[in-house]
């Protein structure tokens, strides 16, 4: 057994320690259930940086590179107490103690199944899949046991997790995990833990009406997809994972007709970065990495989309608005996305463009440049979202327009900030997501003004 393996193993043994929290909410005295809930963590903590001598078994054990030079268990310490810190809103603040528990040991045994992973094959897409596989196990453990641990011990307002939430929530917790821990350090684990938490928390909150086989056709569809991706060099693991988290989020919370918009952008959207590439490399145009995209540049593009559908989800019963708002937030952000690229990756194949502010001919690839025939593609490219939209969500010609509209008014401001602030104030992905916005905020404005909702 490999050094890495005993050590994810180590701390692995350590989340374990979250099943005492769901026991210790049986007892009465709400400061007395606190502290048998924190205090393992904290004593762990405690012993990490204050017992522990370097060159001991124990310190060999827990140690990741960055403790061998401060000679403390400095790691384990910030892993424990992150976990102290959810334990103590668990018990105090609401968040529901199954979900801490599912919480804790994805996290924990998820990094053990990435290091299982790697013994058997040194890839990295292997590892992520051990990752996500074993911690939406422990996740959906966790929860069940949690919740059970509660009945027995008769705490207080314990209430069962559905089952379609406890696989809905283990596979986000999973598909968010992994994607931090990609672009994060190895010693960032407590970030990762805190973050996946509150996120959970959240979603937890909102309730949706999800049913398991939905869940179970989400993960299947959106591991499949994501696999193709990374496969083709669509996409970088990084921007795969967010790619897959969140056509998993849009199909769960939104349905398959929100998701037939958001992967129509993805599929098509990477096809259009590899078209003639080595010709946009010879033009300084063509997107690093072969044109596989990272998850910064996915997540530009559709973070906005990605609020429009947890806002739907979440209203009218946490946000007094329509519904429908969001979903023509989600499709103008999607559209203009879209636009965006198909306006990019096709009209800077094409010479003489001009500069969207002063029409003065510009160099292909110049911020704020536009050609006719890039002007185009982008038309075709908000039409397909306003045509999947009318063929899956129904919706009206009137609604379709607005969403080719929304798609053309996301590429002109993505042209016009190209032009003037692109470079000196922010950079290519903030244009992108301000584009976005851009075009989901004239979506639900237009829909308000004509009175689609």
């Amino acid at each position: 057994m490999t050094s890495t393996v005993r050590r994810a193993g180590g701390f692995a043994a350590v989340g374990t320690l979250a099943f005492v929290v769901p026991a210790a909410t049986g007892v009465r005295s709400l400061d007395l259930a606190t502290v048998a809930a924190v205090a393992p963590f904290v004593a762990v903590a405690a012993v990490a940086v204050s017992a522990v001598d370097q060159g001991s078994s124990w310190f060999d054990l827990f140690a990741r590179p960055g403790d061998y030079e401060d000679g403390k268990l400095y790691g384990l310490a910030a892993f424990a107490l992150a976990a102290a810190g959810l334990a103590l809103l668990a018990v105090r603040f609401g968040l529901p103690v199954p979900v801490f528990v599912g919480v804790v040991v994805l996290v924990a045994y998820g990094n053990l199944g990435q290091r299982l992973a790697y013994t058997v094959r040194t890839d990295e897409f292997v590892a992520t899949a051990g990752f996500v596989v074993v911690g939406f196990v422990a996740g959906v453990a966790g929860q069940v046991a949690g919740t059970r641990i509660q009945a027995a011990v008769g705490a207080p307002g314990a209430d069962p997790v559905a089952v379609p939430a406890v696989l809905f929530l283990a596979a986000s917790g999973a598909f968010v995990a992994a994607l931090l821990r990609s672009v994060l350090f190895e010693r960032d684990d407590p970030l990762v833990m805190l973050t996946v938490g509150l996120l959970l928390w959240l979603f937890f909150e909102l309730d949706p009406s999800v049913t398991a086989q939905r869940v179970v056709v989400a993960l299947a569809v959106t591991v499949l997809l994501g696999y193709l991706s990374y496969a083709l060099d669509t996409a970088s693991l990084p921007g795969m994972l967010t790619g897959v988290l969140l056509s998993f989020l849009t199909i769960v919370l939104g349905g398959f007709g929100w998701f037939a918009m958001l992967i129509t952008f993805f599929g098509l959207g990477g096809l259009s970065t590899k078209f003639r590439y080595d010709e946009k490399l010879e033009r300084g145009i063509a997107e690093e990495n072969e044109g596989a995209r990272g998850s910064g540049n996915v997540l530009a593009n559709s973070i906005v989309a990605l609020f429009a559908v947890v806002a739907a989800e979440a209203s009218p019963s946490h946000i007094a608005v329509d519904p429908a708002l969001f979903f023509y937030a989600f499709a103008g952000a999607v559209a203009a996305a879209m636009t965006d690229t198909f306006s990019s990756e096709f009209g800077g194949l094409y010479d003489n463009p001009r500069l969207i502010t002063t029409l003065e001919r510009v160099e292909p690839g110049t911020d704020g440049g536009v050609t006719w025939q890039g002007v185009a593609a982008g038309g075709v490219g908000a039409g397909l979202i306003a045509g999947i939209a009318a063929l899956l969500q129904h919706v009206a010609p009137l609604g379709g327009g607005v969403i080719l509209l929304c798609g053309l008014v996301g590429m002109t401001v993505d042209s016009l900030l190209g032009a003037t602030v692109e470079g000196s104030v922010v950079g290519n992905q903030g244009v992108n997501m301000l584009a976005t916005l851009a075009a989901a905020l004239t979506g639900t404005g237009l829909v308000v003004a004509v009175g689609l909702v």
